[in-house]
């Protein structure tokens, strides 16, 4: 097995930050852990380091259960299991893919499965994988997927499990009670919601109208350059408001439960890859996606509730870094009273908005095929005749492959590998 060492080389990390190794000791130790820290604090690779380390290469059967609250971050947990190249094979299984085709990846058994309450409740019930060796469960993002109503489900899991040992949940809040069919009994919590030293500032944006679309284009304008969410809270605001944008040419993407998955996952794809610097969404946004720093946070809508305005806030100023928040409001528009005083919010005036200096190209290969990162970068390299300089992130999945590249070359690079072949595989490459 390789060592943490090996795996964090792999994963071009260089040592773990204090929560991560503060966890690593509590839950090698503790049956039971609670891990309390904020959202992009690396909580993921928090757990599953000292979990994957207990496990066993010689059991062939799920051994390790991760119940998570959305199909974003079950994908971006099995990708970063992957990237770990532990040898333990993972799946994910969610709503909104086939059944049927859980089943087949699941037929060669994997070490660990990553679900939603759902779907996992569904396998369960259908018994389509034993869960006789499953002695570790993680409830990640746990109180989400009590607050969107998957009580019920968590129970069903949870009681399926006769077998547990270790029983690890987190959270970016403390502000939810453990229902008693989790069984957590004296818990070792790690809690680390109050040391981030980052510095987050909130800024008010003041509209002359009540109708703050144009303060909102206004303010992007003097933001371009910048990366950074816009939240909203309902997807028809967000219908409106991407109409209205890409009317005066402010590339953006959008997130939001009612989108197609796979629009979802093309939207975080373009954004993680600098296709786009903004991205409208939901607070389905607000926690657990795989989102790097950004510069700043918008609410075009605030929410109800306080703990939402925090989640929503905990995208940027993590960590080290520091962020902006801007509250976008009419003057005659009453706070809530957890809005803090604020300053008004002082943009520079510049020029007509710049075009992204990233296009993403899809090519229809991925990992069922295959087909690695590696392979995907020297295809674009060889074939394509790309220079370094004018690739940037790649990202697989298991049909398809995405790749960054310099807006100026993408269609040259798109001529030289439509239909060209990529290991064995004829591919379409498609600019998205």
């Amino acid at each position: 097995m390789k060592s943490q060492k090996e795996i964090l080389l792999k994963l071009g990390i260089e040592s773990l930050n204090d929560m991560q190794v503060l966890a690593d000791d509590a839950i090698l130790n503790n049956d039971n852990v609670i891990l309390l820290s904020p959202t992009g604090t690396g909580k993921t690779l928090a757990f599953l380091l000292p979990v994957i380390e207990k496990m066993n290469h010689e059991i062939e059967a799920v051994q390790t259960l991760i119940v998570v609250p959305s199909r974003e971050l079950a994908i971006q947990i099995e990708q970063v299991i992957r990237e770990m190249g532990t040898g333990f094979k993972c799946n994910s299984v969610y709503g909104g893919q086939s059944f049927n085709q859980d089943r087949i990846n699941l037929k060669h058994v994997p070490s660990i499965v990553v679900g939603t309450p759902g779907r996992l409740a569904d396998h369960l019930s259908r018994n389509t994988f034993s869960l006789e060796s499953i002695k570790t469960i993680v409830l990640d993002e746990f109180d989400k997927s009590l607050e969107i109503g998957f009580e019920e489900e968590l129970k069903i899991i949870c009681s399926s499990l006769y077998h547990v040992k270790k029983r690890i949940l987190t959270s970016a809040t403390n502000k939810v009670d453990i229902p008693r069919f989790v069984n957590l009994e004296t818990p070792k919590i790690i809690n680390n919601l109050k040391k981030g030293k980052g510095t987050m500032d909130i800024r008010a944006i003041v509209s002359s109208k009540k109708d703050k679309l144009e303060s909102l284009a206004e303010s992007l304008l003097k933001l371009d350059g910048e990366t950074g969410i816009l939240f909203c809270n309902y997807k028809d605001s967000i219908n409106r408001v991407s109409d209205f944008l890409s009317d005066r040419g402010i590339e953006h993407g959008c997130f939001y439960g009612g989108l197609e998955q796979n629009d979802r996952e093309l939207s975080l794809i373009k954004f993680r890859n600098g296709s786009h610097r903004l991205i409208i969404a939901t607070d389905l946004a607000a926690r657990g996606l795989d989102i790097h720093e950004l510069d700043y946070i918008m609410h075009y809508h605030l929410p109800a509730k306080e703990h939402e305005f925090l989640h929503r806030n905990g995208r940027t100023a993590r960590m080290h870094n520091d962020g902006t928040v801007y509250i976008l409001h009419h003057s005659d528009d009453k706070l809530p009273d957890f809005i803090p005083k604020m300053q008004l919010a002082e943009l520079e005036k510049r020029g007509q908005v710049k075009p992204v200096n990233m296009k993403t190209i899809m090519i229809s290969g991925g990992r069922r095929d295959r087909i690695s990162k590696g392979d995907v970068a020297g295809f674009c390299l060889k074939q394509g005749g790309a220079d370094l300089s004018q690739l940037g992130l790649i990202e697989l999945q298991q049909k398809n492959s995405f790749v960054a590249v310099s807006s100026d070359f993408a269609n040259q690079l798109i001529e030289k590998l439509d239909r060209a072949k990529l290991k064995t595989k004829k591919v379409r490459a498609t600019l998205v």
